[in-house]
């Protein structure tokens, strides 16, 4: 006597999975969840800053603000523009919890990231996402320059340290801010955390959106003062400069 119910069909067949497009709805005819024809309209990345990654108009040239003031970390690795609708996913990931879209972007990042290493990019030896303020932490709910670290060191095979990085100061959202205001929000905000060692090592930062790269700098600034002797950072997109 059989105790198992008898189905004459399987009711789902992993190896048979049809993968949808995220943003269109439509199939996707591959095994990411995003067509090629969206994939396409995504606003990439093309001429930039070598160092701060901010879109130019002629490529592998420094802009005129890293001209100026020479930044702390060693480059910004970008795949995209921080435009439509690439600023609508990361919305939707960011304030509405759509961890399929912060996924999805992040596999791409990281393709981008292994094409990068393959053309000569230095691999780092440490992932390090921002840490998010506590009260925002406990708004949100989840921090998710950790989830886009925690989705690249699995695609890459990085390590990865959550704990390293520690927000000491809960300051006000940087989004309502100009760039000096950015500069002044973020005086003293970070510390590392007892017992981290990063002398002499190569450490990638990891957020999801770069605007003024006011939080970069304050961050490259207090891994260099910890010995670090290269820095990146790794992010989503790249907002252009303002008029641009």
């Amino acid at each position: 006597m059989r105790c198992q119910p008898g189905f004459r069909k399987a009711v789902y067949i992993w190896t048979k999975n049809n993968q949808f497009c995220l943003l269109c709805d439509e199939p996707s005819g591959a095994e990411q969840p995003l067509c090629h024809a969206c994939e396409l309209e995504l606003p990439w990345l093309g001429a930039q800053c070598r160092q701060c990654a901010v879109p130019l108009v002629v490529e592998d040239q420094v802009c005129g603000a890293c001209l100026r003031r020479p930044p702390s970390f060693s480059r910004v690795i970008a795949p995209w523009r921080y435009e439509f609708p690439l600023d609508s996913l990361i919305t939707r990931f960011k304030h509405q919890a759509k961890w399929p879209l912060g996924h999805l972007l992040a596999a791409r990042c990281a393709e981008h990231l292994l094409q990068a290493y393959a053309q000569g990019l230095p691999r780092p030896d440490l992932l390090l996402p921002v840490p998010l303020a506590t009260r925002r932490l406990r708004q949100r709910g989840f921090n998710q320059a950790a989830l886009l670290a925690r989705w690249l060191s699995a695609a890459l095979q990085l390590p990865l340290d959550e704990d390293a990085l520690r927000r000491c100061r809960d300051t006000p959202a940087q989004q309502d801010l100009d760039a000096a205001a950015r500069r002044r929000n973020l005086r003293e905000a970070f510390a590392l955390a007892p017992g981290v060692a990063l002398a002499g090592r190569h450490v990638a930062v990891v957020d999801d959106v770069v605007t003024t790269g006011a939080t970069a700098e304050a961050l490259a600034r207090l891994l260099r003062r910890a010995g670090a002797a290269e820095i990146d950072l790794y992010c989503l997109a790249r907002t252009p400069q303002p008029g641009d």
